[in-house]
């Protein structure tokens, strides 16, 4: 097996990981979850992370192929145009991605070209849909629950997550977005918990509790059956469902969810400037 580099950033407005994942240097290259600064009160939006991730690219003189989006995220905006733009690659998620854009699509009244295949994404994959990244093969696999979209990729030994499993001291995704639902999560976290104990967990975000300093980017399977504080191996349906459902309840509504979710489905696009030539994001009222 050719080994998997992989190389995180963490975005500590959003307590994002952007994740590099190459097979070697001067070879290709994924990058999967990469952010768009954006600053709420002032609605300006800036590539400092971006920055980063490039800077990493053209340090190791790599070829970007894959920009590979995990779900449509509510924490952040999505750099993946953006960084198409400057480095290449396609931009891919998952096929379920248009059960969330046909819900939001309403939400935000976005017009229906905006988000046809080839305009806001390039590729969906398909449920185990098989891709390279150079001398690394990776698996694209559909684990629904957080959103109906959500995917993880399982590239070697190393598994991207997405926002379905968090550090075992955190515990797991919500459930309670449009399409979310805390059995269906069970489920394909138990399709997750059925690969190797030794496999390489990748977060793409970590929240630390006050027993724990340090953000942490990778963890194990062993580990997570073993220690997750909502899902261990032995945890049945019925308590998960229970705890999660719980947790959910006392939950608020993430900070950047309305600026994110319209970008987001559009697969990193900005909306399309008005006939002043400014481009604007639109907040509901009394909806969400």
């Amino acid at each position: 097996m050719n080994q998997v580099h992989v190389h995180s950033l963490f975005h500590e407005p959003t307590s994002t990981f952007t994740h590099i994942v190459y097979d070697h240097p001067q070879g290709k290259a994924a990058v999967i979850d990469p952010v768009l600064d954006y600053e709420a009160n002032s609605g300006r939006t800036h590539t400092q992370q971006l920055e980063q991730t490039i800077a990493f690219l053209r340090e190791q003189q790599l070829e970007l192929v894959w920009i590979l989006e995990t779900h449509a995220h509510a924490d952040h905006l999505s750099g993946a145009q953006i960084l198409k733009q400057k480095q290449g690659g396609k931009v891919a998620i998952g096929a379920h991605i248009s059960t969330v854009q046909s819900y939001f699509g309403k939400v935000f009244d976005i017009p229906a070209e905006e988000m046809e295949k080839g305009i806001s994404f390039d590729h969906l994959f398909a449920d185990g849909e098989a891709f390279d990244i150079g001398l690394l093969q990776g698996q694209a696999l559909h684990v629904p629950g957080h959103t109906p979209a959500d995917m993880a990729y399982l590239i070697g030994d190393a598994l991207f997550v997405g926002d379905t499993l968090f550090m075992p001291d955190v515990g797991t995704a919500r459930c309670d977005f449009p399409g979310g639902d805390a059995a269906t999560l069970y489920h394909s976290i138990q399709r997750l918990y059925s690969l190797p104990d030794s496999t390489r967990v990748f977060m793409c975000h970590d929240y630390p509790p006050a027993s724990r300093e340090q953000v942490q980017a990778v963890t194990t399977l062993g580990e997570e059956k073993q220690h997750n504080i909502h899902l261990r191996a032995d945890t049945s349906e019925a308590d998960f469902i229970a705890r999660r459902q719980a947790r959910d309840a006392q939950l608020a509504v993430p900070n950047l969810l309305l600026p994110s979710i319209q970008v987001n489905v559009r697969g990193g696009h900005l909306p399309q400037p008005k006939a002043n030539g400014t481009a604007y994001l639109q907040i509901p009222l009394n909806l969400i």
